[in-house]
């Protein structure tokens, strides 16, 4: 099968390879003339597939989606078809849809997780979009999908993809919360002398076994205490989705939302508040932290 793909860094360079590997036609573009691209612009791109065209845009969430999505209505026709692969909020789905679909041209949505890993392991893809277009461009969904039965889901219409991404990202958030917290009161203990190699055994014969542990290992394999690892965790945007879009349905995530909040206070949104609470502190109980004095009245 013959597709174009817009955004060749980490994820999108890789999943050129894997497709590729399978014998698809990879158009690749990229603004950096240096990713390896094999067309400079976006008409380029369109000219060099025939119709009716596969087009994958695999670049940041928000503007950057936003405008090569309105580009490609100008440039595409009707008949093809649009898969954002990125982290794209699953309301915008909707509208990006709507807007091709004045032109004739398909959409889908397209949940990616994989990571650097995926061109050897395959792509966890949860899609969102009509059974029709779904189907033409599933040889690139088994392609990047790993091998055998699971990896790949219809999730829903419109947006379902792109919804079922944040809710894997919001369990993924609370996954690594807890064996942070796990590895934290191990390593404070003086009953464990080893919490790494600890939390290693359990990759294999445990009920919490996960590829998440085996990363853990590759990750304090040199470093068992991870003191060489900063202790500041950005938020990417799809667990605070996950918990908003939960308190609309009534659903309550309290073990995603502490570990947004986590991240969150890792990035130093807290200091003041923690302030508020040791001065208020010092003030009606006279406890005081001597980081700098604290008067109390």
């Amino acid at each position: 099968m013959q597709m174009g793909m817009i955004g060749l860094g980490r994820m999108g360079g890789n999943m050129v390879k894997r497709l590729r590997e399978h014998g698809h036609e990879i158009v690749g573009y990229d603004m950096n003339p240096d990713s390896g691209r094999d067309v400079a612009s976006l008409e380029a791109l369109v000219g060099a597939l025939a119709a009716p065209r596969v087009v994958w845009v695999m670049v940041p969430a928000g503007k950057p989606t936003e405008s090569t999505i309105a580009k490609l209505g100008e440039l595409l026709e009707p008949g093809d078809i649009v898969v954002d692969g990125g982290n794209s909020k699953y309301t915008e789905d909707r509208e990006h849809a709507a807007t091709l679909a004045q032109r004739g041209i398909g959409f889908l949505d397209c949940g990616v997780s994989g990571g650097v890993w995926g061109e050897a392991r395959g792509y966890a893809l949860m899609i969102g979009g009509s059974d029709e277009d779904y189907e033409r461009v599933r040889p690139i969904f088994e392609a990047l999908k790993p091998e055998g039965d699971y990896g790949l889901v219809h999730a829903g219409p419109v947006g379902g993809g792109h919804f079922a991404k944040m809710v894997h990202n919001g369990i993924e958030y609370g996954m690594m919360q807890a064996f942070g917290e796990g590895f934290a009161t191990m390593m404070r203990s003086e009953y464990v002398t080893d919490p790494a190699a600890t939390m290693d055994s359990w990759r294999e014969g445990s009920v919490v076994a996960s590829w998440l542990l085996d990363l853990f290992d590759n990750a304090t394999e040199h470093d068992p205490s991870l003191k060489g690892v900063p202790a500041v965790a950005n938020e990417s945007g799809e667990a605070r989705w996950m918990v908003e879009a939960a308190l609309e349905l009534g659903v309550p995530t309290p073990a995603t939302a502490a570990a947004l909040w986590q991240r969150q206070t890792s990035r130093g949104g807290a200091d003041d508040i923690l302030r508020v609470v040791t001065a208020l502190r010092a003030q009606f109980g006279g406890h005081v932290t001597k980081v700098d004095e604290i008067a109390t009245h």
